[in-house]
C-alpha cells in the first residue's frame, strides 16, 4: 500500500495537469481514510472548477424506450422481457409521436431513444430500415429535436442481421436524423466481467470500434460506466483508461466528434436476477463508493473530458446533488418517464422537474444553466 505521501504527490500531479497512470489511479480508489477520501474530493472539485466552471448544467429531455423485448439475458436487467410476457410492450408508430409531442410541449431540446434487441423489430425482413423509420417518424414532425439515440450495441445488433459493416449502419442513422450516440452497453469495459454481467453484449473491443467509428462519421456520442457490482478498482481504472485513450485518437487524429460528457451508473440491485443480486449482495448503490469513484473519475479522465455528472435516477436528487461537490458539473436530464432503472428498483424517480434539478443545484450557492446535448447554451424564452 503506497504511503499517505504518495496520495499527496498523486494529487499534486493532477493538479499540475498531469495525466494519472493506471497505477496511480487504482491508489486512490483504494483510499479508506477519511483525509485521503477528502483530498481526493477537493483535488477533483478544483479541477472541476478549471476543467468546467462553476455553472451547473441540465437538459430538458425525454427517454423514449421503445420496446422491453430483447433477444439477450444480462444479468443485471430487469427490464428486458420475452415476447409474449404479460408487461411486454413494443410501442407503436403513434405512440412514438404522442411521447414526442409531449416532450416538445414541455420544452425538450433532446429526445433519448433505446430500446431492447428485439429480432422482430423489421421493415420487409430488414433491421435498419425499422430504425430509420423510428428516427424519420420523429424527425418529420419535430425536426428541430436532438435525437441522442441508439448504443453500439443496437449499431451492433442492426449491422449484424442485415450483414452490414458498423460505418454503413452508423451512417444510415445519422443522415436520418440520429444527432449523437450515448456511449451505454459499456458497463465495464473488460471482457472478464462483461462474461458474466453480460455474456451476449458486445465485447470491449466492438464497443471501442463502434464509438470511435461514431467519432470518425462526426457523431458525437457520450460515455458510460456500470459501477459497483462485481468490478475490480483495477478493472474501474482500465474502464477510465480506455475512455482517455478513445478521446485521445478522438482529438489527436482530428476527429469531427468525440465524447461529450462521462456518466457514472451506480449498480441498483433491487430487482436484478437473483444470481447477480446475491453475489453483489445489496439492492441501493452506496453512496460514498459512487462519489469517490466519481471524483477518481473527475482527475482521470478530465483533462480530455470536462463534463461529469452522476444519475439522479440511480442515487436519488439528494446523491446527485452531493456528486456536483465531488468533480460534477452537469445534473442531468428531465428524462420524463425512465424504465430501465426503475424496474430495476431505483428509488430516484422516472420524472425531474426543472424547478428542482434549478433549486438542487442553487442550493449549493452554484449558478445553473440550460444546455443542449452537445453542451451548448439553451437560452429558455
Amino acid at each position: 500500500m503506497l504511503t499517505k505521501i504518495s496520495v499527496e504527490k498523486i494529487l499534486d500531479r493532477a493538479l499540475m495537469g498531469y495525466d494519472l497512470s493506471p497505477q496511480e489511479g487504482v491508489v486512490l480508489l483504494q483510499q479508506t481514510e477519511p483525509e485521503a477520501i477528502a483530498a481526493i474530493r477537493i483535488t477533483s472539485d478544483t479541477l472541476r472548477h478549471a476543467q468546467a466552471g462553476d455553472t451547473v448544467t441540465y437538459v430538458i429531455n425525454r427517454n423514449i424506450n421503445f420496446t422491453n423485448i430483447c433477444e439477450q439475458h444480462c444479468s443485471f436487467c430487469a427490464f428486458r422481457r420475452d415476447d409474449g410476457d404479460t408487461d411486454a410492450y413494443w410501442l407503436d408508430w403513434t405512440q412514438i409521436l404522442e411521447k414526442a409531442a409531449d416532450a416538445v410541449k414541455r420544452g425538450a431540446t433532446e429526445i433519448c431513444m433505446q430500446g431492447g434487441l428485439n429480432p422482430q423489430a423489421q421493415i420487409n425482413g430488414k433491421s435498419l430500415p425499422y430504425y430509420l423509420k423510428l428516427v424519420e417518424t420523429i424527425k418529420q414532425e419535430f425536426p428541430q429535436i436532438h435525437l441522442h439515440a441508439f448504443s453500439p450495441q443496437e449499431v451492433q445488433f442492426i449491422a449484424r442481421l442485415d450483414g452490414l459493416e458498423y460505418t454503413d449502419a452508423i451512417a444510415a442513422l445519422q443522415d436520418a436524423g440520429v444527432g449523437s450516440m450515448p456511449g451505454t452497453a459499456a458497463e465495464v469495459l473488460d471482457d472478464t466481467v462483461r462474461r458474466i454481467l453480460c455474456p451476449e453484449k458486445i465485447d470491449t473491443a466492438t464497443w471501442l470500434e463502434i464509438i470511435s467509428t461514431a467519432h470518425k462519421l462526426g457523431l458525437h456520442t457520450t460515455s458510460t460506466m456500470l459501477s459497483g457490482h462485481i468490478e475490480s478498482h483495477e478493472q474501474q481504472i482500465g474502464h477510465l483508461d480506455k475512455l482517455r485513450s478513445l478521446q485521445k485518437i478522438a482529438i489527436e487524429k482530428e476527429y469531427p466528434a468525440r465524447i461529450t460528457e462521462f456518466i457514472l451508473l451506480p449498480f441498483v440491485g433491487q430487482e436484478a436476477p437473483k444470481p447477480l443480486r446475491r453475489r453483489v449482495g445489496r439492492d441501493q448503490p452506496i453512496l460514498q463508493d459512487a462519489l469517490l469513484l466519481g471524483a477518481v473519475a473527475r482527475i482521470y479522465l478530465g483533462n480530455w473530458i470536462p463534463n461529469h455528472q452522476q444519475s439522479w435516477v440511480k442515487l436519488g436528487l439528494a446523491g446527485a446533488t452531493e456528486a456536483l461537490a465531488w468533480g460534477c458539473n452537469d445534473i442531468g436530464g428531465t428524462l420524463m418517464e425512465e424504465h430501465i432503472t426503475t424496474m430495476a428498483g431505483a428509488l430516484g424517480g422516472t420524472c425531474m422537474e426543472v424547478e428542482a434539478l434549478q433549486g438542487a443545484i442553487a442550493s449549493l450557492g452554484r449558478p445553473y444553466q440550460q444546455r443542449d446535448t452537445l453542451y451548448q447554451k439553451v437560452i429558455s424564452h
